[in-house]
């Protein structure tokens, strides 16, 4: 089990296969992209498969997604899901996903077991997703996207993150089209993970703002905590139901109490949260030759050492070295 100093017990476990990605979020990395892991340096598939196997069948995990970076950009993909989901107890597995290549892939990944996914889409207007994105590729990830419902890859949960004034305003209309769709939206404040190290908080959207903006056109009705447990996400009933908004206020209103959440990243570190300063290798383990034991006490050593909270509503709060392309969203 994998129990910290403060009660919670992660049972979810957020498995960053690259931090490659194909696109160039204005508010995860800049133009250019990043200095990539080497290769060598990457968790191989054998190394990921293996990990994910000591965290369900020996320290409770239940629930495992599979970030980036872009984790479509990764070669093995397929295979990894197919394994992960012959393992005794079976782990329910997600994807997180820019999307873009989702219509080639969505039906092996779900005849690999795979059995859902969230795709981040910003914005309706394809000339807002290229000036966030750098890239034109809008359609691609609506194409994604109904590939993925079709494949039965449901819910699709859409993320959506709103930046001053470039899509602040679309709120409303994110949430009809998601309805419409069949979709399930989830807007996420802008958190301080961006390679650039230009976030600033008293220049993001917030949870009130979003709501406010919502509110403009339908009516919210709190789902209420105990339907919550430990998602991130705070959901409102719309209209009377039966669709639901969520907004995952991880500046504002922290959830840090409730997490239940380890993660590696790409190259083989355990981190506590994504805002952690610090990082167990497990990877150095793995390459040693040690036996699945002792993999397993260095997690459990690492989440026991899980702090109370993140750390933003503390003035002296230090945003990670590393990108969120490096640590998995």
């Amino acid at each position: 089990m994998l129990i910290d100093t403060y009660g919670r017990v992660a049972t979810d476990l957020r498995v960053s296969l690259t931090d490659r990605c194909n696109l160039r979020c204005t508010y995860c990395m800049p133009e250019e992209g990043l200095q990539w892991l080497a290769k060598p340096d990457l968790l191989t598939d054998d190394e990921i498969v293996r990990l994910i196997r000591i965290a369900v069948t020996d320290l409770g995990v239940t629930e495992v997604r599979f970030t980036g970076g872009e984790p479509l950009l990764r070669p093995g993909l397929v295979g990894i899901v197919e394994r992960c989901a012959a393992l005794e107890p079976r782990p329910r597995m997600s994807l997180t996903t820019n999307g873009i290549g989702l219509k080639r892939t969505a039906a092996a990944l779900r005849a690999a077991g795979l059995d859902r996914v969230n795709v981040s889409l910003d914005t309706l207007r394809p000339e807002v997703f290229k000036t966030l994105t750098r890239r034109d590729r809008h359609q691609d990830v609506l194409d994604g996207m109904a590939a993925a419902r079709e494949a039965g890859l449901t819910p699709v949960k859409v993320n959506a993150v709103l930046m001053p004034g470039l899509n602040a305003d679309e709120a409303p209309d994110l949430l009809a089209w998601a309805i419409q769709e069949g979709y399930e939206l989830r807007f996420i404040e802008q958190m301080p993970l961006d390679a650039q190290h230009g976030w600033k908080r008293d220049g993001m959207i917030t949870a009130g703002d979003i709501l406010e903006s919502l509110r403009t056109r339908f009516t919210l009705t709190p789902e209420g905590s105990d339907e919550r447990g430990s998602a991130p996400a705070e959901r409102w009933v719309v209209d009377g139901g039966p669709h639901t908004v969520g907004v995952i206020a991880s500046v504002t209103r922290p959830f840090c109490r409730a997490c239940d959440r380890t993660r590696l990243t790409a190259d083989g570190q355990v981190r506590t949260c994504l805002f952690a300063t610090e990082e167990t290798d497990l990877r150095a383990a793995l390459r040693s030759d040690v036996p699945d034991e002792t993999v397993a006490e260095l997690w459990k050593k690492a989440m026991w050492g899980k702090k109370a909270g993140s750390g933003l509503d503390d003035p002296s709060f230090l945003q990670p070295d590393r990108p969120m392309s490096a640590i998995g969203g």
